[in-house]
Protein backbone atom coordinates (compact mmCIF):
# COMPACT_ATOMS: atom_id res chain seq x y z
CA UNK A 1 0.00 0.00 0.00
CA UNK A 2 1.20 3.53 -0.75
CA UNK A 3 0.48 6.69 1.19
CA UNK A 4 0.91 10.31 0.18
CA UNK A 5 0.88 12.93 2.90
CA UNK A 6 0.24 16.52 1.80
CA UNK A 7 1.50 18.99 4.42
CA UNK A 8 0.65 22.70 4.20
CA UNK A 9 0.74 25.65 6.54
CA UNK A 10 -2.57 26.41 8.23
CA UNK A 11 -4.56 29.36 6.96
CA UNK A 12 -3.50 32.49 8.79
CA UNK A 13 0.11 31.32 9.19
CA UNK A 14 2.52 33.47 7.18
CA UNK A 15 3.92 31.55 4.18
CA UNK A 16 7.10 33.34 3.03
CA UNK A 17 7.91 30.63 0.47
CA UNK A 18 4.44 30.99 -1.05
CA UNK A 19 4.85 34.78 -1.19
CA UNK A 20 8.24 34.41 -2.91
CA UNK A 21 6.72 32.05 -5.50
CA UNK A 22 3.82 34.43 -6.07
CA UNK A 23 6.21 37.37 -6.56
CA UNK A 24 8.39 35.36 -8.98
CA UNK A 25 5.35 34.31 -11.01
CA UNK A 26 4.22 37.95 -11.27
CA UNK A 27 7.73 38.92 -12.38
CA UNK A 28 7.53 36.26 -15.10
CA UNK A 29 4.25 37.73 -16.36
CA UNK A 30 1.74 35.49 -14.60
CA UNK A 31 -0.24 38.31 -13.01
CA UNK A 32 -3.41 36.30 -12.45
CA UNK A 33 -1.93 34.30 -9.57
CA UNK A 34 -2.97 35.13 -6.00
CA UNK A 35 -2.50 33.68 -2.52
CA UNK A 36 0.16 31.05 -3.28
CA UNK A 37 0.66 28.51 -0.50
CA UNK A 38 3.65 26.16 -0.58
CA UNK A 39 3.81 22.79 1.08
CA UNK A 40 5.38 19.38 0.84
CA UNK A 41 4.36 15.90 -0.26
CA UNK A 42 5.77 12.85 1.51
CA UNK A 43 5.37 9.47 -0.22
CA UNK A 44 5.48 6.29 1.84
CA UNK A 45 5.36 2.64 0.87
CA UNK A 46 3.68 0.58 3.58
CA UNK A 47 3.68 -3.17 4.15
CA UNK A 48 0.15 -3.09 5.57
CA UNK A 49 -2.69 -4.34 3.37
CA UNK A 50 -5.43 -3.11 5.73
CA UNK A 51 -6.47 0.42 4.71
CA UNK A 52 -7.85 1.33 8.15
CA UNK A 53 -4.70 0.16 9.94
CA UNK A 54 -2.50 1.92 7.38
CA UNK A 55 -4.41 5.20 7.80
CA UNK A 56 -4.08 5.02 11.60
CA UNK A 57 -0.37 4.32 11.30
CA UNK A 58 0.18 7.24 8.91
CA UNK A 59 -1.92 9.50 11.19
CA UNK A 60 0.46 8.63 14.05
CA UNK A 61 3.47 9.35 11.82
CA UNK A 62 2.01 12.75 10.94
CA UNK A 63 1.30 13.80 14.51
CA UNK A 64 4.67 12.55 15.80
CA UNK A 65 7.03 13.58 13.00
CA UNK A 66 5.81 14.49 9.53
CA UNK A 67 3.75 17.59 10.38
CA UNK A 68 3.99 20.29 13.01
CA UNK A 69 0.30 20.24 13.89
CA UNK A 70 0.53 23.59 15.67
CA UNK A 71 1.09 25.42 12.36
CA UNK A 72 0.52 22.78 9.66
CA UNK A 73 -2.40 20.79 8.29
CA UNK A 74 -2.02 17.46 6.56
CA UNK A 75 -4.09 15.24 4.28
CA UNK A 76 -3.51 11.53 3.70
CA UNK A 77 -4.07 9.73 0.40
CA UNK A 78 -3.93 5.91 0.39
CA UNK A 79 -3.69 3.68 -2.70
CA UNK A 80 -3.36 -0.07 -3.03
Amino acid sequence: MKAKVHVTLKRGVLDPQGKAIEHALHTLGFGGVENVRAGKVIELELTSTDADAARKEVEAMCTKLLANTVIEDYAIELTA
